[in-house]
C-alpha cells in the first residue's frame, strides 16, 4: 500500500513539472558545470528523483569503498562546496568527500545518513522516472542547447530506460573538469542531521 501512495505520488510529482522549472535547473546546471553533457543533466535529475543508484546493504563493502575514494582523493581535486541539491526539486543533496576529509563530518557519519537515504522505500518506480524524463526533455530539445554528443547521449538514455534500468555515470568530461566525489543523502536527513554540522563552520 505504501509503495502505492509512492508510485502515484511520483506520477502526480511528474504531471506537476513545469517546463520553467526545467529551464532553470539546466541553466544553472550548464553555468556551475560548463562542461556538462546531457548525461550529466539526466544525472541529477534521476538523483533527484530516484535516490541513490542500488539499494545498500552490505555495510563493509560500502565503508570499504568510500575508505578507498577517501584515501585517493586530495583536497586539491575536490570542488570547493561541501554539498549541493539534486535535480529539480532537491529531493536529495550530493554531500561531497570534502567534508569529511576537512573533519566537519566523521566517515560513520556520512556513511550512515548515505544508507539509510539508499534504502529509503520512498523509490518510485522506474516507470515513473522515465515519464518524468520525457517531460525533461521536451523541454529541453525546446532550449536548443546545442550539448556535445546530445543525440547519442539521447539514445543511450533511451536504451537504459528502455531496458528497465535508469542509473548512469557522469560523462567522461565531467568528471575529469569536475572530479565528482560525493554521496546522495535524502533531503529530510540532509537536513536533519548534515547541513546542521556543516552550517555550522559559517558560524
Amino acid at each position: 500500500m505504501k509503495k502505492l501512495f509512492f508510485i502515484i505520488a511520483a506520477l502526480m510529482s511528474a504531471l506537476m513539472l513545469q517546463a520553467q522549472d526545467i529551464q532553470g535547473f539546466v541553466n544553472r546546471q550548464l553555468e556551475n558545470y560548463p562542461k556538462s553533457r546531457l548525461l550529466d543533466l539526466y544525472k541529477s535529475c534521476f538523483q533527484d528523483f530516484m535516490g541513490a543508484e542500488h539499494l545498500v546493504s552490505d555495510r563493509q563493502s560500502v565503508k570499504a569503498y568510500l575508505d578507498r575514494e577517501l584515501q585517493t582523493t586530495s583536497l586539491d581535486n575536490l570542488m570547493s562546496w561541501y554539498y549541493e541539491p539534486c535535480g529539480i526539486d532537491s529531493q536529495y543533496f550530493r554531500v561531497s568527500l570534502r567534508a569529511v576529509k576537512e573533519g566537519i563530518l566523521t566517515e560513520d557519519i556520512l556513511l550512515d545518513a548515505f544508507m539509510r537515504s539508499a534504502n529509503s522505500e520512498r523509490r518510485p518506480a522506474v516507470e515513473a522516472w522515465r515519464d518524468r524524463w520525457h517531460k525533461i526533455i521536451g523541454t529541453i530539445e525546446l532550449m536548443n542547447l546545442s550539448l556535445p554528443y546530445y543525440h547519442e547521449d539521447m539514445e543511450f538514455i533511451d536504451s537504459i530506460l528502455n531496458d528497465g534500468k535508469y542509473a548512469i555515470s557522469h560523462s567522461p568530461e565531467y568528471r575529469e573538469a569536475y572530479h565528482p566525489h560525493y554521496r546522495i543523502v535524502e533531503r529530510e536527513i540532509f537536513e536533519r542531521e548534515i547541513r546542521p554540522l556543516i552550517d555550522c563552520q559559517d558560524e
